[in-house]
């Protein structure tokens, strides 16, 4: 974020080391918000990343004890925009749950992504990372993580991995994989070139 792009240079930078030393390489991105610069995102874009990836975390009430100093809207305009740009780009987002969300609004969370154009959706236990950072307020059960999957994908998320483990790079190169092959039986040709 102290940087005037956000950051979108080094992003680049790295896509093109990457593709410099394997040019058959997959590479997806977790961006920051980028500050909401519209150049930002283009830039990033350009390099044609296999998956644009920004995590929304959580619910839009937990937002300002979760992620003070960002911006629910602004990561859900980040992956509109993103969507907009490039219709054919795969996005990505991630929620984090155990933060004392419902369901009704881990549900109306997917709708807003959905909305934005989100087509991944990863869901994991939030686990607190330091003595500083918000407290659990509970552990989902692996049922409820499987309730959670369907409910994604019941709202059109073309991949949903949902559990106690999942992290947003969770698996990212399988999860890559399996939506080529569903666009190579004809299902998502629009979405994946």
């Amino acid at each position: 974020d102290d940087l005037q792009d956000g950051g979108a240079d080094q992003f680049v930078k790295v896509v093109e080391a990457v593709r410099a030393v394997s040019s058959t390489s997959k590479v997806e991105i977790l961006v920051p918000d980028f500050g909401g610069r519209i150049e930002s995102i283009e830039k990033v874009l350009e390099v044609k990343p296999a998956v644009f990836s920004h995590n929304i975390e959580t619910v839009k009430r937990l937002y300002p004890i979760v992620r003070a100093g960002a911006s629910y809207s602004g990561s859900l305009d980040l992956l509109k925009m993103a969507k907009k740009m490039d219709p054919r780009q795969l996005t990505k987002s991630s929620i984090m749950v155990g933060l004392g969300e419902s369901e009704e609004e881990l549900m109306d969370t997917m709708d807003a992504l959905r909305i934005a154009g989100c087509d991944i959706l990863t869901i994991g236990q939030y686990l607190k990372p330091g003595k500083d950072n918000v407290d659990i307020k509970r552990f989902v059960t692996p049922e409820e993580f499987e309730h959670y999957k369907m409910l994604g994908e019941a709202n059109g998320f073309k991949f949903v991995s949902s559990g106690p483990y999942i992290r947003s790079s969770y698996n990212a190169f399988h999860i890559y994989k399996e939506l080529k092959e569903i666009a190579h039986e004809g299902c998502l040709t629009a979405a994946i070139g």
